[in-house]
């Protein structure tokens, strides 16, 4: 049974990848990742605040008393002085690369344009074969435009694109106000994969210490439905791929993924919640389903359930929304 699938230009051996996640942090999680049969790994994220807090404390600890000494105007640190996370997260995806086969992205994380999207091209040097950029903003200035959001997301993959030659894809949120517009702006801007969609966690208040406090909570099946509706409506309407995140617990999960058009699931609550080797029972999963429905690759089940292909296309639309209302019984 053939379980490969075609993302970002690569061809994987599974559509099982392990999502961005504390997992990834150790190369021996990576390696027992690729054991447990994933076709690739996402790096957990770089945050594009480290990046400024590496260049803030660069021009610190070069700068720092050149207007006392003259003799100090010839001093610079040595690099481990102030080697910071972004260094050691260039070496990490060097060892992942050295220790597995499968294909290593890497994962840069941020919310506003800037210097911090030329660091893809270290990641691309690194050895990562591709980049999920993570924009993750929350849109607080009540003069900022929805216009301007918009544009803030197309610069932010463009500058990006425009230093790396190795597949982008880009990590969103559902919440804008025209969603299939948007990737359509994002296809034409050089997205080589949308992953629908992010998970924004919101915070909560320990009243005990009156501090806001981060909350994270794991996803659950019924998380999937909302991304799932989008590749579905999405497949054959962009060139990007459709990565599906969110909710993937099980291989019902993804086979639903997958008959809406994803070319890929992520993995991250799932494998937090029940270990790396709940990969292998997903994939057992899989394979007696498509087994018990005479699918012989995955390449065959792929987006016939699609919006385009479907026999009812408005299902995915607001036909869906009226019909769940009227049929609920008390």
């Amino acid at each position: 049974m053939d379980l490969s699938t075609k993302y970002l230009g690569m061809t994987l051996k599974s559509p099982l990848v392990a999502s961005a996640s504390p997992l990834s942090e150790d190369v021996s999680n990576i390696k027992k990742l690729e054991s447990a049969g994933v076709g690739a790994v996402v790096l957990h994220s770089l945050f594009e605040e480290q990046l400024r807090l590496e260049q803030e404390e660069y021009n610190f600890h070069t700068t720092q008393g050149t207007d006392s000494f003259a003799e100090s105007l010839s001093y610079f640190p040595e690099v481990e002085d102030y080697k910071l996370g972004p260094e050691l997260y260039l070496e990490h995806i060097k060892k992942a690369k050295e220790a597995v086969k499968i294909p290593i992205i890497a994962s840069l994380n941020g919310s506003s344009l800037g210097g911090w999207t030329e660091y893809a091209k270290e990641m691309e040097s690194a050895g990562a074969d591709a980049i999920e950029l993570n924009v993750y903003h929350i849109p607080t200035d009540s003069n900022q435009t929805g216009t301007e959001v918009e544009q803030q997301y197309v610069d932010i993959l463009k500058a990006v694109k425009g230093v790396v030659k190795i597949p982008v894809a880009l990590k969103l949120s559902p919440f804008f106000s025209n969603f299939s517009n948007m990737a359509r702006q994002f296809d034409e801007a050089g997205a080589d994969s949308l992953v629908l969609f992010n998970r924004f966690y919101q915070p909560d208040i320990d009243l005990d210490e009156y501090e806001v406090t981060p909350n994270l909570l794991l996803s659950q099946s019924s998380a999937m439905r909302l991304p799932m509706r989008w590749i579905a409506i999405l497949k054959d309407q962009i060139k990007a791929d459709l990565a599906a995140t969110s909710g993937i617990h099980t291989g019902t999960d993804v086979i639903k993924m997958l008959l809406v058009g994803a070319s890929v699931t992520m993995l991250c609550s799932s494998l937090l919640k029940h270990g790396i080797n709940h990969v292998k029972n997903i994939e057992d999963h899989m394979k007696q389903w498509m087994k018990e429905n005479d699918y012989n690759s995955i390449s065959e089940l792929q987006g016939s359930m699609s919006q385009k292909k479907t026999a009812d296309p408005s299902s995915f639309e607001r036909a869906q929304y009226m019909k769940a209302l009227t049929k609920y019984q008390l």
